[in-house]
């Protein structure tokens, strides 16, 4: 990457305009985490005496059409021979990324998310809500740590976020556990590799990332979402000891972008945004 020595590439932009500027065979592992559109089928809010209602409507952005269609060939372009892709996905979506992606890689599967305390059913009128899909792909001699027969199930098992882990401000209703995400990219990734999230949202895949030595390039459109990505991010690299001391939080005010609050190594003087122009702009792969 131009002898840049860098861990994370965090920028607030659309993420449709950052793709098409990522180099060919540039990405190790594709994890995201897309919007489902499942709000649009939602009944309301349900108010609970005495609490907070439950969040029945996801939230706002989620109600916007998303396309998978839209993704398919920027994610195959951008992903190197031997990576990965994996995405959360919903029943009403799966079946779009299936027929996308099926023909363009030797391998699709699924993986089911069982959440062990998932969101009660009040009205006892259905089953509960307690899985999500991921669909994955990948080529012939890919990245692949294999744990053991035991570990490596397409079912894993987690609670959803918890506080202390769930952030109360910004609230993202689709938060991932680290847990669940860590495991995820220990299998399909390895120490160094680039791990690319186009719908960042609080950051926890990067969380997850550079906790075990990956590095992340996220993206997110939202502001608050993306402050505290880049805060939570950037609170797991000064946990490190490896990382140079130099690392500090700078403000940098820009009013033609949308970003404030840039990490700059003072050794090199390299913020996201240079790495962003370095990397994306000049199309220089990342090596």
């Amino acid at each position: 990457m131009n002898n840049i020595d860098w861990q994370k590439c965090v920028l607030c932009d659309d993420s449709r305009n950052v793709i098409k500027r990522i180099p060919d065979n540039s990405i190790d592992f594709i994890f995201t985490d897309p919007p489902y559109n499942i709000g649009k089928y939602s009944t309301g809010n349900i108010a609970l005496p005495g609490r907070s209602p439950i969040n029945n409507d996801v939230a706002d952005w989620d109600k916007i059409d998303f396309y998978p269609e839209e993704w398919i060939d920027d994610f195959v372009r951008i992903l190197k021979p031997n990576g990965n892709l994996f995405i959360f996905t919903s029943y009403n979506q799966i079946g779009r990324w299936y027929n996308g992606l099926d023909a363009r890689f030797d391998t699709t599967n699924f993986m089911i998310w069982h959440k062990t305390n998932p969101v009660p059913k009040i009205f006892k009128a259905g089953f509960l809500n307690s899985c999500e899909m991921i669909f994955t792909c990948w080529n012939k001699c890919h990245t692949w740590n294999f744990i053991s027969q035991a570990e490596m199930h397409n079912f894993f098992e987690s609670p959803i976020c918890m506080r202390p882990e769930r952030l109360p401000n910004p609230k993202h209703p689709a938060q991932k556990p680290i847990a669940l995400l860590k495991k995820i990219i220990t299998i399909a990734s390895n120490p160094g590799d680039i791990i690319f999230d186009p719908f960042m949202g609080v950051g926890s895949i990067g969380v997850a990332a550079v906790t075990l030595k990956r590095r992340f390039i996220g993206v997110d459109i939202n502001h608050r979402y993306y402050y505290a990505a880049k805060q939570r991010i950037e609170t797991e690299i000064s946990k490190n000891v490896i990382i140079n001391e130099n690392i500090r939080v700078i403000e940098e005010p820009n009013p033609n972008y949308n970003i404030n609050r840039i990490c700059v190594d003072e050794s090199s003087g390299v913020s996201d945004i240079e790495i962003f122009n370095k990397v994306f702009a000049s199309k220089i792969k990342f090596e």
